[in-house]
């Protein structure tokens, strides 16, 4: 069968190549680029725990050296401190990166993978689809075409793929604008990230932020107003040395490495699937207003689309389970906007009345930390509550700490095997995880409870389901009794709970995860061009 063509070599199709080879999907990245990137210091991206342990498992190898996890967050107005908060163990804490640094422990990874080709200098200039794949067009050095079973645009906001498809792009012009630079030198909160709201010292602005990156280097940000004058070097220059000496007393020695100034739009693109092609990423939408961030977003599109495109590439997959990534990861990204567009004009516009009224400033300091750290609307990892694929409610189902359709617990579980991992390792396989929920199996030989109480009877309906699958153990899950049983997508979302061993209902729940039974292959949507 022909590969999958990945348009576009940034961090999102370099992390959707990996994903598809880890469930044993070939694929061709089409890379306009020279195969290397330009290191940009000031371009960084701040990946929330979700976002950092796929790229761990898609074997990024950057991330430990070139990669920061902040210690703290705290959050200042004029010179008060308002808000301070460690992160470690119980609040976890955003990882913080370069994107070059990113992209080069992608490109690492994929280098030892047989399954990923990438060709650069290759820029797509033309598409046809049928009923059984893609047939895309390339211009450059060794312009020609390409076959491929399904295709994915993950070329940026100015997508070729999107423009090709025929789909609309609407949504908000210049959100924000901010200038940005990166510099080594030493501030007072080692390890912490700090967002200054109103800072008193002259030409301070509304707010700037300073993030730390490894090796002593920091990311500024500051928030211009949306329509100003041209931001000089010298004037930049002159607002960091202000503003580092607005927070140590004198400008501390510094070794600046990079500046630039960005401008924030926010857009949805109306469609995110037409006929085998999909958008992912900055195709599909444009955020970052208020702490969010666009890429996080992009890689939880891989997360959600890597495994749907891999059933169909080996099994066949039902139209249902097809369209459920625009259903799903659409609703979730236009929630994710429409709650960043209600806090702007309470966070950036006065609010009216609502600024003085009591609490007032610790609710617009909530909706910030939300942002900046992946909490709440802005920023926590989506759930998919309503769902295509979410099963009919059935007796058997039982309430657990995770709700239906959102990211399980990163529990620890004993494998097949009897090794004991971590839930999230087991992710990302195009396998449907059974979870038992068996209390004193830890202190039990294997050998023993394998072959009692529950276990022979959920193995049986395990090999039974509809889906490939594998059964895990783990002695407790947040909210679970015993016995419960749990089933967890290839994403690591919660399709359902049940109490106890019902394999009727847990057949019925995994048809409704893969959206039934798979089609026939048969002519192209007429929403495909």
């Amino acid at each position: 069968m022909d590969p999958v063509i990945v348009a576009g070599a940034g961090p999102v199709g370099l992390a959707l190549s990996l994903a598809l080879a880890a469930q044993g999907v070939p694929s061709v990245v089409l890379d306009e680029g020279t195969g290397t990137d330009d290191p940009r210091p000031a371009r960084t991206a701040i990946l929330r725990p979700d976002t950092a342990a796929l790229m761990a498992r898609l074997g990024c190898t950057t991330l430990g050296d070139e990669g920061a996890h902040w210690i703290g967050w705290r959050l200042m107005r004029r010179k008060q401190l308002m808000r301070e908060l460690p992160l470690g163990e119980d609040a976890p804490a955003p990882l913080h990166i370069p994107q070059h640094a990113l992209s080069r422990g992608l490109r690492s990874a994929i280098a030892g993978q047989e399954l990923v080709r990438v060709v650069t200098g290759n820029r797509l200039d033309s598409l046809e689809q049928d009923a059984r794949g893609v047939t895309v067009h390339t211009r450059g050095p060794g312009a020609t075409w390409w076959r491929g079973s399904h295709l994915v645009g993950c070329d940026g906001a100015r997508s070729t793929v999107r423009k090709l498809l025929g789909i609309r792009f609407p949504g908000r012009t210049a959100v924000e604008r901010h200038a940005v630079a990166a510099l080594r030198a030493e501030l007072p909160w080692p390890g912490e990230a700090l967002l200054h709201r109103q800072p008193p010292w002259s030409g301070g602005g509304e707010e700037v932020s300073a993030r730390p990156l490894a090796d002593g280097v920091w990311r500024l940000d500051w928030l211009l107003p949306s329509r100003g004058e041209l931001v000089t070097p010298d004037a930049l220059v002159t607002r960091l040395r202000d503003t580092l000496a607005g927070w140590c007393g004198e400008t501390p020695p510094y070794e600046l490495l990079d500046t630039g100034v960005y401008t924030l739009h926010h857009r949805l693109a109306r469609r995110w699937r037409a006929g085998r092609a999909y958008l992912a990423g900055d195709a599909a939408h444009l955020l970052g207003a208020v702490g969010t961030q666009g890429l996080d977003e992009g890689l939880r599109d891989v997360s959600n689309l890597a495994w749907k495109i891999a059933e169909d590439w080996h099994h066949g997959a039902s139209e249902t389970l097809l369209d459920s990534y625009q259903a799903e990861r659409r609703t979730a990204v236009a929630a994710r906007l429409r709650a960043a567009d209600q806090s702007l004009p309470i966070l950036r516009g006065g609010g009216g009345l609502r600024t003085y009224m009591p609490g007032a400033t610790r609710g617009h300091d909530t909706l910030l930390a939300d942002g900046h750290l992946g909490h709440g609307p802005l920023g926590a990892p989506p759930a998919y509550p309503h769902s295509p694929l979410a099963p009919p409610p059935a007796g058997a189902q039982t309430a657990v700490g995770t709700s239906p359709g959102a990211p399980v617990e990163d529990v620890r579980v004993t494998a097949p095997d009897g090794t004991t991992v971590r839930l999230g390792d087991r992710l990302g396989r195009g396998l449907h995880l059974v979870v038992l929920v068996a209390p004193g199996t830890g202190v039990w030989d294997r050998r023993h409870w394998l072959t009692a109480g529950v276990m022979p009877r959920l193995a049986a309906a395990v090999t039974a389901l509809p889906v490939r699958a594998e059964l895990l153990v783990t002695e407790a899950y947040p909210g679970a009794s015993a016995h419960s049983v749990l089933l967890v997508r290839p994403d690591g979302h919660l399709v359902a709970a049940f109490g106890g061993v019902r394999p009727a209902d847990l057949y019925a729940a995994a048809d409704a995860a893969r959206g039934g039974s798979p089609s026939a292959p048969s002519e192209v949507r007429a929403d495909a061009p």
